[in-house]
């Protein structure tokens, strides 16, 4: 016996495009180059590798799960100097996490109420699966909104009906966006803040690529910000961040949520009973992560080398844009997006992912179909060596 929910759950894109690519041989004339996964692979610093194997002998002791209170507030100072906003109580407001992946699907099972009534949980499309997996084993029921380049990538609201709304319980927001890497505007924050109240559902900002952007002048807004600009407490607003892009250390699993007191004290009893406390060394090195920019700027002076490099190559031969933020380029594609991918692998040896994987149906479309979505994550040698390929590629075609 089992949960038949788990039945409903998809493949992830990934094993599902391993799948199609079993029978395809690559052309061993060239060395892989995978950029089909969002794993960074720039070097960790040194100082969090130093601080994690200093506090190893902290492993003898069991941890609290709401973790300690210098992390805590390592990450609330990351919050007023990153955000601006300098009211979070270290104590109420922030909870750290194993990673945001884990607390985006954890967190569901918090605030969805599992009544009788139709529920929803309304997330962007294409989207991290994570989003899909979370409302089905909830027992709740996901709603898309689409994201297409004719609205700039943008989540419009409208999509869904005043009745669905009245049904949503819990709205994930990816910003900056994974795939497309849309920043939301103030606007757009003030749009779903609006409706958060109206209809008393909570937003899940997931902001893991929130550090990864190409003007130091000009950071995404995020929803805390947004939130004080307008005037609005943290009522039915968390958000979660991530050191793994940040600081390249994605096997630390780091991160925290933020936001409403209520709501957190209801998600540390869930954690606690479901034992995801964080490790000792790790809660270490985490104190030492975000209390440094150096290396974060750092990372996205490499990021920029590649993303110019990458579209500069690729420019005179397809219509390909810088994204907001984020490490993904979200290409359109002159033919099919899977059989686009199954080319590129076959004979060239690079791997991308194809859009209409991230997506789903909805109104029609699913609007990831004729894109691939490209993670910048390898070394500028790498990512320019794959540009050359894509281009040949292209030709083709």
């Amino acid at each position: 016996m089992s949960n038949h929910l788990l039945r409903d759950l998809q493949p992830y894109p990934f094993q599902r495009f391993s799948k199609i690519l079993e029978p395809i041989e690559a052309n061993k004339n060239y060395q892989e180059i995978r950029l089909s996964i969002g794993e960074p692979r720039h070097e960790t610093p040194r100082f969090i590798t130093d601080a994690l194997d200093n506090s190893v002998s902290k492993i003898s002791s069991y941890p609290t799960t709401q973790g300690s209170k210098a992390l805590r507030e390592a990450c609330a100072d990351w919050i007023k100097n990153r955000h601006g906003v300098s009211d979070i109580d270290p104590q109420s407001n922030i909870l750290p996490v194993n990673g945001t992946r884990e607390a985006l699907f954890a967190f569901a099972q918090v605030v969805l109420t599992h009544s009788d009534e139709p529920r929803f949980v309304a997330m962007p499309n294409p989207f991290y699966q994570i989003y899909e997996g979370a409302a089905i084993l909830g027992g709740a029921k996901a709603k898309f909104l689409n994201l297409n380049a004719e609205n700039n990538f943008r989540m419009n609201c409208a999509d869904l009906s005043l009745e669905t709304w009245k049904n949503v319980e819990l709205l994930y927001v990816c910003n900056p966006g994974n795939p497309t890497g849309h920043v939301m505007s103030q606007t757009e924050w003030e749009e779903i803040f609006t409706l958060s109240e109206k209809y008393n559902f909570v937003v899940a900002a997931d902001e893991c690529y929130s550090e990864i952007y190409f003007d130091e002048a000009n950071p995404p807004l995020g929803a805390l910000a947004a939130a004080k600009a307008c005037g609005r407490n943290l009522d039915r607003l968390v958000v979660f961040s991530s050191l793994s892009k940040r600081s390249n250390v994605p096997g630390m699993r780091s991160g925290f949520v933020c936001g409403d007191e209520e709501i957190l004290k209801d998600f540390l009893l869930y954690r606690t009973y479901h034992g995801s406390a964080m490790n000792p060394a790790v809660q270490e090195a985490s104190i030492a992560a975000w209390g440094d920019e150096t290396h974060v700027i750092k990372n996205r002076e490499l990021y920029q080398i590649k993303f110019s490099q990458f579209i500069e190559t690729l420019s005179p031969s397809i219509n390909i844009d810088w994204p907001d933020a984020g490490f993904y380029v979200w290409m359109k594609t002159p033919i099919n997006d899977i059989e686009f991918a199954k080319g590129l692998f076959q004979n060239y040896n690079v791997i991308v992912l194809p859009g209409s994987l991230l997506g789903r149906v909805e109104n029609g479309i699913n609007p990831g179909e004729n894109r691939v979505r490209i993670a910048l994550v390898a070394e500028p040698h790498e990512t320019a060596e794959a540009a050359e390929r894509i281009k040949d590629y292209l030709r083709t075609i």
